[in-house]
Formats: C-alpha cells, structure tokens, sequence
C-alpha cells in the first residue's frame, strides 16, 4: 500500500500584487527614478502589437511585449543601468494597502496559535502570483511573509559582464499563473528535483490540495486562475480600493458570474470586510483538515470493543 509523502495539513494563501496587495501597478518606482512618464509608457507598449503584426508577427504575449519595451529602454539608455538589484532595491519603496503586512503573520498565528489546530501541526504559507518582477516583489516589506513567489524574471548581460539587464529569463501571464497554482498544489515548488508539473499526481498525495487554497485578487485578468481554484474546491475572493467605481464594478461582475465567493474592499486591517472573510475561511479549512485527520485517525484505529445492553 502506498503511503502519502504529505500530510496535507498546510493551508495556502496565495495573492496577486497590483491592485491587490498596492494600489497600483509596481513599475510606479521604476518611471519615477528614470524620470518617465508611467502612461506614455504603457501607451507605447499598448500601441506594439500592432506594430508586431504589422511586421509579420501573428501571435503577440502582452506579458512579452512589455518586458521587451523594458528592455529596449534599456538599450537606449533610458533605463541606463538597470540591474537585478536596483529592481530589487526598487520594491522597498512600493507602499501597500491598509494592514499590510501585518496581516499576513495574523493569519499565520490564527492557525498557530489554536490548540486544536496546532495538535495537527497546522501551517498557512503565502504566495505571490504576478505578471510583475520577481526582484521588486522579494524587494518589498512583505518578502519576509512569502514562502514563493513567481513572476517575470530578467538576466543580467552575460557576455559583456555587466549587471545591466539584458534578456528575459521567465515570463508569467494571466493564463500561465494557473502553472504556479499546479506547482504549489503538488509541491513542485518545494520539491522541484523530485516532483514536476506535469506529473500524474492523484490529489490524496499533493502536498496543498485545492480545497487548502486561498486565492485573492483583483479582476477579470484573474479569472483562469479564480476558475482552477473555484472548480477544484478552494476559495476566491476579489478586491477592489475603496472610492474607486470601475475597480468596484469590474469584480463585482465577477461575483455575478461566480467567478468569485465574496468581494471586499482592499483594506486589510481588523473589522474589515476582507479581514473577516479571508479570516474566517482560513479558519474554516483548519476546522475541515482536523475533522479529515480526526476521521481517519478513527477509521485507522477502529471502535473499541464494549458489552451489548441487553
């Protein structure tokens, strides 16, 4: 009989970042320290595939076409230097929406900190999913919080020596997030010599079943990965910033379509909307891992014997 390598006693909580954990976009701290401006920017790379296709290109990455863009401002100067590190050292300036980061060690010590759940060994881990940079995420105050993070990736000029980015090295799109909720779902991230993507891997021996993950985030650009999680038993939620009526109206459509199980305002301090929700649904799966653990426990060991009553 085989036997699981995993407990699946650990609940994930994984977000998105801009809109969702910031108030805008991560690239803000990288237009500001190079003087340029962050719409004409994004209304140039907008504006490139037209111009792929027009040169023959029939299938054009939106995710690709902005990092090039990074990179050919690089290339002429404008983003004279840019390395691995000063995108890093850029994350340090992102500031986040109300009760962050704390939040994130609150939700640790929920499960933590409750005997019963602590009895099982009960953990939550975070996780970031973006189209943004990798460095400037593990450059913000909430890298401390994270257990991974995927996100686009650049590699620094190999031939010439130089720290200067040069080549894309990993790109992450809306459609391909759904990969790094596969690769935290079967323990590849934790794993990644043993266990692939890929692999045949029934959901009694992943290491985080769906029905253990949280995911949060901010609109219709999410809904490949809102439809893994819903469908396969986790939890949605969906934000918006507070005053903001296109924010608000584009993932309350989501709720009408049951993209999503609830949405709140991204405000995540006590007493919030989003603070209860996402609290109480943490506490929720914790109750269902010590019921599932508890119930198999008691089929392992069986009734013990008594007397019949007359």
């Amino acid at each position: 009989m085989s036997v699981s390598p995993f407990t699946q006693n650990i609940i994930a909580v994984v977000w998105d970042f801009d809109k969702t954990l910031i108030p805008g976009y991560m690239q803000a701290p990288l237009f500001r320290r190079y003087g340029v401006d962050e719409k004409g920017f994004w209304s140039e790379v907008n504006a490139l595939e037209e111009q792929y296709r027009a040169r023959g290109c029939e299938q054009v990455a939106g995710e690709m076409a902005y990092l090039n863009h990074v990179l050919a401002y690089v290339r002429r100067g404008i983003f004279k230097e840019l390395s691995n590190a000063v995108l890093e050292e850029l994350g340090s300036e992102l500031e986040f929406y109300p009760g962050l980061p704390d939040f994130f060690a609150e939700l640790r010590a929920l499960v933590k900190d409750d005997p019963r759940f602590a009895q099982h060994d009960i953990t939550l881990e975070h996780y970031v999913v973006s189209t943004g940079f990798t460095r400037t995420i593990r450059g913000s105050a909430i890298a401390g919080e994270l257990s991974g993070v995927w996100g686009c990736e650049f590699v620094e000029d190999l031939d010439n020596d130089s720290d200067e980015i040069a080549q894309i090295g990993y790109v992450l799109d809306n459609t391909t997030k759904t990969r790094a909720l596969f690769e935290i779902n079967k323990g590849v991230n934790k794993y990644p010599d043993e266990i692939k993507v890929n692999s045949n891997i029934d959901e009694a021996e992943r290491r985080i079943p769906f029905r253990n993950i949280i995911y949060i985030a901010d609109g219709p650009s999410d809904v490949p990965v809102f439809s893994v999680v819903k469908r396969s038993g986790g939890r949605t939620y969906g934000v918006y910033n507070s005053g903001h009526k296109d924010e608000f109206r584009q993932i309350n459509e989501l709720q009408r379509q049951g993209r999503v199980q609830s949405i709140g305002p991204a405000d995540y301090r006590s007493g919030t909307q989003t603070h209860m929700w996402l609290s109480e649904a943490v506490s929720e799966i914790a109750d269902a891992i010590v019921r599932a653990r508890e119930a198999a426990l008691g089929d392992r060991v069986g009734q013990a014997p008594r007397h019949i009553n007359d």
